[in-house]
């Protein structure tokens, strides 16, 4: 009887502690939701991120591990069968967190909430929140159990095998030609970040010979000696940031690190070939690794500033431009505000990696939970901390910096008339100011948000740690974004290779085979050639790419985790678990909804900075009258160009969305009336002989 008293105390403590938890987390997003016409402190973001991410992890990823997947960490991975010392190789699971979160962070929970702050802070807030826990997560634990189940396969195959030749055509297609966008807007981001900025060049272009450096002494010299190598990494990765700032100040090494566009899209595109070739111990691991460090330190350096200072969020909670008239982009609330989030709350690029490069490092499936769930979570988290920097900014401040000077006006007396007659008082000497702190020219028009989020994050920095070093903070910030995508562009680049091979794998069997070098070599130039082309054709567009390529970003992203939780949904249904297949199978029907809306908006919507069509369509008539001044007359066919490809890929995207739908509906109702259907690809169960063994330090 005392004995039993004893245990229960326990349980009755961790329950009580839970409780807590729950009971401050809903206060936090009661007083973030409910507060009207105040001002809310940043404190209770934070507050609320953690209380709904740690109850999130605690009990709904418990319930998905145990009860829908139930992990297995007496089975074999493919890591340890297929052990190539190349693309399979056990790893330590802390350095293949590193890894999977340094490939899926890429600009999509920085950019995405600053771009969304437009409408207040509260739909993106809730909807990072709610998303990531009940999605995001859930899609990329799944999708990792799948792939680590199915000897690593990429997502494309798995959906062949899954659903048959019809589904998984369609799939393979869509997710190629998805990823080689992806990939290419990423590169595109990078490449304007690092653009005639000596200090983040010089201090990205370390990384890479730190990481070769870090690869041989954790494989070769000291293996497993992983805080040995941390330390080593990390100090290393530090002072190259100290010493882009040593660059950026000598003129002679200054002008070696400048760059404009075009050299730095084929640095990048050379940087993707070796990622995609060389042994992923060597480049890919440890620099994903080292760049965690910078990713995490960075994030938690700023929640420190957050909690440190409590400033006030300036945005109101919902503004007017909720009504789809917002300078930024176009678009109502419903549903752009959910494709522009994207990757905060779900992003379909992390289905590739954990169905890429993640399963074949994994050495025991157990940690699937930990690295799938938890590495979206903290990615969310990212988001959270991105939406927080863009919001305790002044409005007028952030309108002024993201607003195009196509749609405020090119002079600055012009831009902040507009901007304060919204209702965001802003002036010419405030804005004049904050440049010349920033040590930046102007901050009129730089759209994106990438520098918007900087400046944030500058003057939380600052006020925190050194109100001196503004502009270091911000040149800091810049290149911490770019290092941030950089990351997610490699492992992108071989995860691709991974998905060609498994293509092209089935008419030319020696092509499918990871272990056949002429292969690997071959189709990593295939794949860079694809995304490399649109980088150059972005760098080059008259008005910087972004503005031709980001539209498709947020849409195929979306469509794209669609694809990947068909996948899933059908492969539940076949193991036998129907009453579970709702954990994946609503979020999916949401997505379909919000993504076929935005598509046709944006496919067919009248307004002219929405519809691709009615934009291609208004400035050829306008060419064909002669309407338009000389400069744009000789941008417009570029321009025009751009929107139909863009309507041509968005009609193609939601073709094989639905088509995925309709065939995932079909498998599984052949399912449950017992009809043909094409049988599970799992592997049979093999025991691990592989003890996690790793040296201590």
């Amino acid at each position: 009887m005392i004995q039993d008293q004893q245990q229960d105390k326990p349980r009755w403590r961790s329950l009580a502690l839970w409780l807590a938890v729950a009971l401050l987390g809903a206060a936090a997003v009661g007083g973030i939701a409910l507060n009207r016409g105040e001002s809310v402190n940043s404190i209770w973001f934070v507050t609320a991120a953690v209380c709904v991410y740690a109850l999130g992890y605690r009990f709904y990823s418990a319930f998905v591990a145990t009860q829908v997947l139930v992990l297995d960490g007496s089975r074999a991975t493919p890591a340890e069968r297929f052990d190539d010392g190349r693309d399979f190789v056990p790893t330590n699971k802390w350095v293949v967190f590193g890894h999977h979160f340094a490939a899926i962070a890429g600009p999509g929970p920085l950019i995405g909430p600053t771009l969304a702050a437009q409408f207040g802070y509260l739909p993106g807030t809730l909807w990072i929140l709610v998303g990531a826990v009940l999605g995001g997560c859930v899609q990329d634990f799944v999708i990792l159990f799948c792939s680590i189940r199915r000897d690593g396969r990429s997502l494309g195959q798995m959906a062949r095998d899954e659903l048959g030749p019809i589904g998984g055509g369609a799939a393979l297609l869509g997710v190629m030609c998805i990823m080689i966008i992806l990939i290419a807007v990423l590169g595109l981001v990078v490449v304007n970040a690092m653009k005639h900025s000596p200090w983040a060049t010089s201090t990205v272009g370390a990384t890479i010979p730190i990481a070769m450096v870090i690869g041989v002494y954790m494989s070769k010299l000291r293996p497993g000696r992983v805080i040995e190598a941390t330390v080593l990494g990390v100090s290393l990765l530090l002072l190259s940031v100290w010493g882009g700032g040593v660059v950026d100040g000598m003129p002679g090494l200054r002008q070696a690190f400048d760059y404009d566009g075009q050299p730095l899209a084929f640095m990048v595109i050379a940087y993707g070939f070796a990622a995609a070739v060389l042994p992923v111990w060597l480049l890919l691991a440890p620099r994903d690794y080292l760049s965690t460090f910078m990713k995490l330190g960075t994030i938690a350096a700023l929640a420190v500033a957050i909690l440190f200072l409590h400033p006030e969020i300036k945005m109101p909670a919902l503004t007017r431009f909720v009504d789809g008239t917002g300078p930024i982009f176009g678009g109502k609330l419903f549903p752009f505000v959910f494709i522009t989030i994207a990757c905060g709350a779900i992003s379909g690029f992390h289905s590739l990696i954990s169905s890429g490069t993640t399963p074949k490092l994994l050495a025991n499936e157990a940690d699937a939970r930990f690295i799938g769930y938890g590495a979206m979570m903290m990615e969310s988290f990212v988001a959270i901390m991105a939406m927080v920097a863009a919001t305790v900014l002044d409005p007028g401040v952030y309108f002024a910096i993201n607003s195009p000077a196509g749609v405020v006006g090119k002079e600055a007396v012009d831009a902040v008339a507009k901007i304060s007659g919204w209702g965001f008082p802003v002036t010419v000497e405030q804005m004049q100011f904050l440049a010349r702190e920033m040590g930046e020219t102007t901050l009129f028009a730089r759209t994106g948000g990438a520098p918007s989020l900087a400046v944030g994050m500058a003057s939380l920095f600052a006020s925190a740690f050194g109100q001196s070093m503004l502009s270091l903070w911000y040149h800091f910030a810049i290149m911490f974004e770019a290092l941030f995508i950089l990351t997610t562009l490699d492992a992108g680049t071989r995860v691709a290779r991974f998905m060609l091979q498994d293509i092209l794998g089935n008419w030319i069997p020696a092509l499918g085979r990871t272990s056949w070098y002429p292969g690997v070599i071959l189709t990593s130039a295939m794949v860079v050639s694809g995304w490399g082309y649109l980088l150059y054709i972005g760098v080059i567009d008259p008005l910087g790419g972004i503005n031709s390529l980001w539209p498709l970003f947020g849409i195929a992203n979306q469509m794209l985790a669609g694809i990947a939780l068909c996948v899933a949904t059908t492969i539940i249904v076949k193991s036998g678990k129907l009453r579970y297949a709702w954990v994946t199978a609503v979020p999916l029907s949401w997505l379909l909804i919000v993504t076929t809306t935005a598509a046709l908006e944006k496919l067919f919507s009248p307004e002219l900075r929405i519809g691709f069509l009615a934009h291609a369509r208004d400035m050829a008539d306008k060419l064909a009258a002669g309407a338009l001044p000389a400069e744009q007359a000789a941008k417009a066919p570029q321009l025009i160009f751009n929107d139909y490809l863009d309507a041509g890929l968005t009609a193609l995207f939601l073709l094989v969305s639905w088509t995925l739908a309709g065939d995932t509906l079909r498998v599984c109702w052949a399912i449950v009336v017992k009809k043909p259907h094409p049988p599970s690809s799992e592997s049979a169960h093999i025991p691990s002989r592989l003890v996690e063994d790793w040296v201590r330090d």
